[in-house]
């Protein structure tokens, strides 16, 4: 019997090849809302949903729903109830390991480009306002030097730190804040005596670049807030790659116009896709749009994961990357 797969969006090569070998495939023309996701779900037409982070997949849908398992197209699963899932004997699997070079690619840029003044440099060519080399125009800061404090040590950050050592930055970093463990050389490999362990209330405090790479999680969710960007340094900047809800947007907002802090390149938003009002209109900042994995390579191993993810649910199989490893499928 062939299996039924719902997408909620449509994915690269090689992940649709994939499906379509398995079974029936079916295509949201457009983002389904939460009631039409759910109704979706409880039909009984699908054994595997193939979802987006922005797909909200809680307890009552979960609750409510007919199907195998659920296979996001994400690293990240904080848009899913893992805990319902398992309760209700539905598999959840994501498309871990494939995204680390290409978000840390995006780290570094942010720190470049905000330490550079790379947006309003380009906004000023564009808007016909270069009239030639000043002394002063559009002063940035150094980079090489510059202290970049790590905030989690885990592959993102870890490579990460690879860049910044290569531009000669100074790297601290805290494993896990806001708590702490010890972190030994065995365990550092190639970073050990590169890179110095902290506690994370001497990191945000002493970085003059501090980048984020923890998991969403009830210890982390405004990890960043209004008192950490009190206690950082005026001229400190913050780079955030990994969740939006890290980070207490309304207090950045605030920091960045009273000039608390110096400026912030983000990716991701607390949000998303909405801004916190002001966030836009800050000359201090480097918006991006959730690009950190916009790769052609990485988007396509992305699809091919969570393909591979789905098939194995439908058939009864434990997935390749199962997020809920104690549900028999």
């Amino acid at each position: 019997m062939r299996s039924n797969f719902l997408l909620t969006a449509g994915i690269p090569g090689p992940g649709l090849e994939i499906l379509n070998e398995a079974g029936q495939v079916t295509v949201l023309p457009a983002r389904p809302s939460y009631g039409e996701l759910s109704s979706l779900c409880a039909s009984g037409n699908f054994d595997v949903v193939l979802t987006q982070l922005s797909d909200v997949i809680d307890a009552p849908l979960l609750g409510g729903a007919r199907i195998l398992g659920v296979s996001n197209y994400a690293v990240g699963y904080n848009n899913i109830d893992v805990e319902a899932a398992s309760r209700h004997g539905i598999v959840v699997a994501n498309t871990p390991g494939v995204l680390t070079e290409a978000t840390a690619d995006i780290a570094m840029l942010l720190i470049l480009g905000t330490a550079r003044r790379v947006i309003e440099a380009d906004r000023l060519v564009r808007d016909g306002n270069f009239h030639g080399w000043e002394p002063e125009l559009l002063l940035g800061r150094d980079v090489s030097g510059s202290v970049l404090g790590l905030a989690g040590f885990g592959r993102i950050a870890r490579a990460t730190a690879r860049r910044a050592l290569g531009f000669g930055m100074e790297v601290l970093f805290s494993p896990r804040p806001p708590g702490d463990r010890p972190v030994d050389d065995e365990e550092l490999g190639e970073f050990a005596g590169k890179v110095r362990q902290v506690p994370w209330d001497e990191l945000f405090r002493s970085s003059d670049f501090l980048s984020l790479h923890v998991p969403l999680s009830e210890q982390t969710l405004h990890l960043v807030n209004a008192d950490v960007l009190r206690r950082m340094k005026p001229d400190a900047i913050l780079i955030n790659t990994a969740r939006g809800p890290i980070v207490d947007e309304t207090a950045l907002v605030e920091a960045l116009k009273q000039g608390v802090i110096a400026g912030a390149g983000l990716d991701v938003y607390e949000n998303e896709p909405g801004l916190s009002p002001g966030l836009k209109a800050l000359t201090n900042t480097v918006l991006l749009p959730h690009v950190g994995s916009a790769t052609v390579s990485v988007r396509a191993e992305m699809a091919r994961l969570s393909a591979l993810n789905a098939v194995a649910i439908a058939q009864g199989l434990m997935p390749p990357h199962p997020v809920t490893p104690e549900v028999k499928s």
